[in-house]
């Protein structure tokens, strides 16, 4: 009987293994060879996921879209990653899509995103008149007071969702949902977004999330969590690579100082940061990126 139902998990999660490389391996026109990330297979399992626009917002110019044409595969498959200041990271997929994290406006990449993120528990983390040429705006937060946002889209070869978690207000007391950590899942890579986190995060939100490869974490000590309970969110969350942001008040040593050897720690020797499956470092690195 034992052996019958451990034969029927293991069929299961084959199963659900398969449907996520031919999801993604339909996205990205060939998927051979391209490793599936855990995170991405469990969360093909969540249904009603929208479609959003395609297209960068940016189109590539021909002698560009002709390069792109003939890159190699270990090249489709890496996700660039840039700082750009405060809570902003800047993602560009392999197929040309642009994100901007809790994106206010003041921080700006390089060129239009395509999407935008936003949480509001400080006005440098959201605005609400986006350039109108953003084709796809996500705001963490709901509609009504108290009530989650539910974020479930793919825009070109992105899947994005978000898990919401609790914020304080400026009085002190609870806003429930006022926060979202925001999850994109692109070329078999699970990049995690925790915005403004407040609180240490509950075993339904960790279950929600899954295993994230790519961590961004807020690094203030104060405004959203103490380093202490920021880096057992951290070490829980068992990421492969690690991107401080949102960097206040004490020095960055104090975050740093929480991890023991197992972690790496290095510093980004690039403006970029181009990051794909097959490259994630084995032992869990935080790298520093450059302005922070």
């Amino acid at each position: 009987m034992m052996l019958r139902a451990v034969a029927f998990v293991s069929s299961i999660l084959a199963g659900i293994l398969a449907f996520a490389a031919a999801a993604f391996a339909q996205s990205s026109g060939s998927g051979e060879g391209l490793p599936v990330s855990q995170c991405q297979a469990i969360a093909q399992g969540f249904p009603g996921a929208t479609y959003a626009n395609f297209t960068p917002s940016s189109p590539l110019p021909v002698w560009k879209a002709q390069a792109k044409n003939t890159l190699t595969m270990a090249e489709k498959e890496q996700v660039k990653i840039t700082f750009v200041g405060h809570s902003t990271y800047f993602i560009e997929t392999p197929g040309g899509i642009g994100i901007a994290t809790d994106y206010s406006g003041v921080y700006t990449p390089y060129r239009l995103p395509d999407v935008v993120t936003m949480n509001r528990a400080h006005s440098t983390h959201y605005t609400l008149t986006p350039d109108p040429g953003i084709k796809t705006v996500l705001r963490g937060w709901g509609e009504v007071p108290g009530e989650k946002a539910q974020h479930n889209v793919a825009v070109g070869d992105v899947y994005i969702r978000n898990v919401a978690s609790d914020i304080r207000n400026w009085g002190g007391g609870l806003e429930e949902n006022g926060n979202s950590i925001f999850i994109f899942e692109v070329a078999g890579l699970c990049i995690g977004h925790l915005g403004h986190l407040h609180f240490e995060l509950n075993e339904q939100q960790y279950t929600q999330i899954g295993r994230l490869d790519v961590l961004m974490v807020p690094v203030d000590g104060g405004l959203t969590m103490g380093a202490d309970s920021m880096s057992r969110v951290v070490q829980r969350l068992r990421s492969s690579l690690i991107l401080p942001m949102h960097r206040f008040g004490p020095p960055l040593e104090a975050f740093l100082s929480m991890f023991d050897t197992k972690f790496d720690i290095v510093y980004a020797k690039d403006d970029v940061i181009s990051v794909s499956m097959r490259s994630l470092p084995k032992k869990p690195t935080i790298m520093v990126p450059k302005g922070l």
